[in-house]
C-alpha cells in the first residue's frame, strides 16, 4: 500500500524525492537541530552578562552620582594636634595659629591678636610684660597673674591674663575682648571659637532643606556638619570653575559647600555687634594755623646764644626745633643741652620751640633701649621732665636706620610717649623719610593716631652715598612722599619737610689702569662718584665762580644751567679739572612749588631743614603759603 501511495517519479528526473518535494534530509534536520541547542547556552550567557553589566553600570552612576555620607575628620580639618588646643576661625577666615585652652578659659597666641584683632596690644618678651596704650593711661599686666593695672588702679581680671609655654605667649581673649570690638563664640567637639569682628551688611543665604556641608564642592566629599531648612549661611566668593556648589560659613565656625539646590537666593544682612563698645579716642593738640617749621642744628650748647641771629631774617616762621636731647646710653637715659634762655627768646619771639630727640649717638643700640619697657619708661620720663623744666611746647622724635625688628618697639614708644605728652600739653612730632617698603615699620598709620603731627623728611632723593648722581628733593619724589603718607595719615596732621641744601655732585673719570682692574661682571661706571652739601649762597658762589648764574645763564665754556620741569629745579653743569660737577638746586623758584603743595594736599605745614642754609628772600616765599 505504501508503495502504491509513492508518486511515480519521472523518468528524466533524477533529484532525490525528498529535494523535489521541498522536504528536509532527516540529518541535516538534526545537525541544524543540535546547533540550535548548542546555541541557547550562548545566548543565554550573553544576556546574562549584559543584564549584569547593565546592573553594574546603573550601580555605578548611582555611586557616583548618590550623597557619600562619609564625615570629615574634624580634628585634621581644623589643625588641631592636642585636646587643649582651639581651632580659630575670623570672619571666614580658619587661622593656622591655635588658640589654648588653660584651666577652662579660652587665650589667643600673641600673633593672632597683634595681626588679626589689635595691633596696639604690645607684648615684651624681655620683661614678660603685656602692655596696651589708652589714651591716658598704659594698661600692664604680668605672666600668670589675674591682676592687671590701668595706670595706677589694679583690677583683677577673671583668669590669669597671660600664659606663657615654651616660646609661645597666650592672652586671655576675655582680657583681649575688654579693649577691642569682637564678639566670639566657643564651640567645643571639637574646641574652636567662631570670631566676629565686621560689622555691616554681609551676604546670606536661608537653607531650603536638610543638607549637609562639606570639605569641598562634591557628592562624595566628606561632611563637615548638617545644616536644617531655616539655616542662614554665610555666602562667601566660590572660587572659578564651581558650578552646582556654593562656598559658605556656619555660625559655628564651618567654611565648606553646600548643594546650590538647598539654599535660597543670597541677600544682604546687617550685622552689628551686641554689645556697646567704645573705641578709645587719642585727642591730639591741633594748631589753628600754617605751621612754618624750621629745624636749628644746635650741637654744643654755647650755639644756644645765636637763637636771635638765627631768627633775624626769618619772615611768618611759627616754630623753631632744636636739636638738644639725644639717647646717651643702653639704658634710655639722654643727654640735654636744652636752654631756657633759649625758650625765652624763641616765645618772646612768636615761636613754639619743639626740641629734638635723636637716636645718633655712637655706640648705643636703639634696639636694645626701645625693647625694655623699663627703659622706656625711663626715656620717656626724662624727655617730658625736660619738657617741662623748659617750658617746651613740643617734642620732636627723629629716629632714622631703624631696624625692621625694632619697628614694633619704636612705635610702643611713641604710644607711651603720646600718653604723657597729652596729659601735660605737650605737642608730639615725629619725623619719617619718605615713605618705601622698607620703612613699613615706622607704622605712619599708627604714629597718625597717637602723635600730633606726622613730618615728612621730604629730601635725600639721592644722598652721600648714593650710587648716581641726582636731585636732592625733585617734584615727583616729593609728591609720592606726600601721596603715600596721606594713604595712612589725615592731612591735617601731615608736615611736608623741604631742603635748604642742594648737592654738589662730582664725576672723576677712572683711568684705563681702574677700568681694566674692575670686575667685568659688575656695574660699568666710567668715573668716581662724590658730593657735597651745600647752602644756598654756598651753591650760588660755587656757581659763579665757574661761570654759572640763574639770571645770567652759563657763560664758561661747557656750563649748562636750565630749568627742569620735571623736576621743579634748576640744574647746573660745568667741567673742572677734568671732572664733571652737577647740581639741582634747591632757592627760591624750587622752594615755591614744594611750598605750593601745602594748599593743593591740604596739608598742616611746611618743614625746612636746615636754619641757617636758606637765603633771606626764601621766607618770603614760603610766608605767600602759610597765612
Amino acid at each position: 500500500m505504501a508503495k502504491q501511495q509513492m508518486r511515480r517519479r519521472h523518468p528524466g528526473d533524477r533529484r532525490p524525492a525528498h529535494r523535489r518535494s521541498g522536504g528536509r534530509h532527516p540529518s541535516r534536520r538534526r545537525r541544524r537541530r543540535n546547533r540550535q541547542r548548542r546555541l541557547i547556552p550562548v545566548l543565554a550567557a550573553g544576556c546574562f552578562i549584559l543584564i549584569v553589566l547593565c546592573i553594574v553600570a546603573v550601580v555605578g552612576l548611582v555611586s557616583r552620582y548618590s550623597l557619600s555620607d562619609e564625615r570629615a575628620d574634624l580634628d585634621s580639618y581644623f589643625g588641631l594636634a592636642s585636646e587643649d588646643e582651639v581651632a580659630v576661625v575670623i570672619e571666614n577666615e580658619r587661622l593656622e595659629e591655635k588658640g589654648k585652652i588653660f584651666d577652662g578659659a579660652v587665650y589667643l597666641n600673641f600673633e593672632t591678636v597683634e595681626n588679626y584683632l589689635n595691633a596696639r596690644f604690645y607684648w615684651d618678651a624681655n620683661e614678660n610684660l603685656l602692655l596696651y596704650a589708652l589714651p591716658d593711661r598704659l594698661v600692664e599686666a604680668t605672666v600668670g597673674s589675674s591682676e592687671y593695672y590701668v595706670g595706677k588702679e589694679r583690677q583683677t581680671a577673671s583668669c590669669n591674663v597671660v600664659k606663657t609655654e615654651g616660646d609661645q605667649t597666650y592672652v586671655s581673649i576675655d582680657f583681649v575682648r575688654e579693649y577691642t570690638d569682637f564678639d566670639y563664640q566657643y564651640y567645643t567637639e571639637p574646641n574652636r571659637i567662631q570670631i566676629v569682628n565686621v560689622w555691616g551688611d554681609k551676604n546670606v543665604a536661608d537653607v531650603t532643606g536638610d543638607d549637609a556641608v562639606r570639605v569641598q564642592a562634591g557628592v562624595k566629599s566628606p561632611i563637615l556638619t548638617e545644616v536644617a531648612e531655616g539655616d542662614v549661611l554665610t555666602v562667601l566668593e566660590t572660587e572659578e570653575g564651581i558650578e552646582d556648589w556654593t562656598k559658605v560659613r556656619t555660625d559655628d565656625g564651618f567654611i565648606g559647600y553646600v548643594r546650590n539646590k538647598r539654599i535660597g537666593e543670597t541677600r544682604t544682612q546687617a550685622v552689628s555687634s551686641e554689645r556697646e563698645f567704645q573705641e578709645p579716642v587719642y585727642t591730639n593738640i591741633s594748631k589753628d594755623y600754617t605751621i612754618n617749621l624750621t629745624w636749628h642744628n644746635v650741637t654744643v650748647a654755647e650755639a644756644n646764644d645765636t637763637i636771635l641771629s638765627a631768627i633775624a631774617s626769618t619772615k611768618g616762621l611759627t616754630t623753631i626745633a632744636p636739636t638738644w636731647f639725644r639717647i646717651s646710653d643702653s639704658e634710655g637715659n639722654i643727654s640735654s643741652i636744652a636752654s631756657a634762655d633759649y625758650v625765652n627768646y624763641a616765645h618772646q619771639s612768636g615761636l613754639e620751640v619743639w626740641a629734638v630727640v635723636d637716636n645718633f649717638q655712637e655706640g648705643v643700640d636703639t634696639y636694645e633701649v626701645l625693647s625694655y619697657t623699663s627703659k622706656r619708661e625711663n626715656l620717656v620720663n626724662q624727655l617730658v621732665a625736660q619738657a617741662i623744666q623748659y617750658d617746651l611746647d613740643g617734642i620732636n622724635v627723629d629716629f632714622e636706620q631703624l631696624s625692621a625688628e625694632t619697628g614694633v618697639h619704636f612705635i610702643q614708644f611713641i604710644r607711651e610717649l603720646s600718653i604723657l605728652c597729652r596729659s601735660n600739653g605737650i605737642v608730639l612730632s615725629v619725623d619719617n623719610y619718605v615713605p618705601e617698603a622698607y620703612t613699613e615699620h615706622y607704622y605712619r598709620g599708627e604714629q597718625g593716631v597717637v602723635a600730633d603731627y606726622v613730618i615728612i623728611m621730604g629730601y635725600d632723593e639721592h644722598f652721600a652715598g648714593s650710587a648716581e648722581s641726582g636731585s636732592v628733593a625733585s617734584m615727583p619724589f616729593v609728591r609720592e612722599g606726600i601721596e603715600k603718607t596721606l594713604a595712612e595719615v589725615p592731612a591735617e596732621k601731615v608736615i611736608n619737610a623741604v631742603p635748604f641744601y642742594s648737592r654738589l655732585w662730582q664725576e672723576t673719570p677712572k683711568t684705563e689702569e681702574e677700568l681694566a682692574a674692575e670686575d667685568p661682571n659688575a656695574d660699568y661706571i666710567p668715573y668716581h662718584l662724590s658730593s657735597e652739601a651745600l647752602g644756598m649762597d654756598e651753591m650760588e658762589s660755587r656757581l659763579e665762580a665757574n661761570g654759572i648764574t640763574i639770571s645770567g645763564g652759563a657763560t664758561a665754556e661747557g656750563a649748562v644751567i636750565e630749568w627742569d620741569d620735571t623736576c621743579k629745579q634748576y640744574y647746573a653743569e660745568f667741567q673742572n679739572n677734568g671732572s664733571t660737577y652737577k647740581a639741582w638746586l634747591e632757592e627760591e623758584r624750587s622752594i615755591e612749588e614744594k611750598a605750593k603743595l601745602i594748599g593743593e594736599y591740604g596739608l598742616a605745614g611746611i618743614a625746612s631743614w636746615r636754619l641757617g642754609l636758606e637765603r633771606a628772600s626764601v621766607w618770603d616765599i614760603i610766608l605767600k603759603y602759610v597765612n
